[in-house]
């Protein structure tokens, strides 16, 4: 298995008046490509933070962060964007779903914003809408879809490009316990398939559903737990730093 993710001494501090908070504080983490790892802590430990500098949605304050071997932390706003839209799914706890758009809409802005043409993006929010369950809801507006249903066409969204690595913000926070339930269901169902899954929770039910849980205490590590459980070539990660 090789190494799709590295951070190293990874910092992020922020200001707050006179007084300098550190919410990631030296973290040192590896995930490689197949690997289904959960972030774990209390509010407050920087879990949220450390996924937001993983996508390039927050800048980090000193250290590295490698996607399949590039260093991708300085990148541009630009070039960031190119890169989330093609190697980065990355699922809000928010949904974060265009209101005036239809379900279907939402998820073919994301293909075209990335590899597809109208019609292939189509197609292919055609199939994952199916493949969740959500098929029949593709001409509704967000706001009449229930919480379960809203995530699951977020989780959608998040996979329109078929990233190699998909991030997920406490994807079942607004989630009642079956719907949890359910939407665990469906990360298991994409980590079987091989994707690459990096999720930050305070509940314990969604840690425990990773191989391994990642325990953060005041922006550092402090546990690691080990569970049973148009070319027509892709565009690399290479490609898209260099280009």
């Amino acid at each position: 298995m090789s190494e799709l993710v590295r951070t190293t001494d990874l910092h992020r501090d922020f200001r707050l008046g006179d007084a300098v908070v550190r919410a990631v504080d030296g973290i040192d983490l590896e995930v490689d490509e197949g690997e289904f790892v959960s972030v774990m802590g209390p509010s407050g430990c920087g879990k949220s933070t450390l996924l937001y500098l993983l996508a390039g949605l927050d800048r980090p304050t000193s250290g590295e962060i490698r996607l399949e071997g590039r260093r991708v932390e300085s990148l541009s706003r630009t070039r960031w964007a190119r890169l989330r839209r093609r190697h980065i799914g990355f699922v809000f706890q928010t949904f974060n779903l265009v209101e005036n758009l239809t379900v279907l809409q939402n998820l073919e802005v994301q293909g075209i914003l990335g590899p597809h043409s109208a019609r292939s993006a189509r197609r292919r929010g055609h199939e994952l809408l199916d493949e969740l369950g959500v098929g029949d809801k593709a001409k509704a507006l967000p706001a009449l879809l229930s919480g379960g249903q809203r995530q699951r066409v977020a989780l959608a969204r998040a996979l329109m490009n078929d990233p190699p690595l998909l991030l997920a913000d406490e994807p079942t926070g607004n989630l009642d316990s079956a719907t949890t339930v359910e939407v665990l269901k469906l990360l298991r169902r994409f980590h079987t398939a091989g994707q690459t899954i990096v999720v930050v929770t305070h509940d314990e039910r969604v840690a425990t559903a990773a191989q391994r849980v990642v325990s953060l205490r005041d922006g550092r590590v402090v546990d690691e737990t080990r569970l049973d459980g148009g070319t027509g070539r892709p565009l690399t990660v290479g490609d898209l730093v260099e280009g």
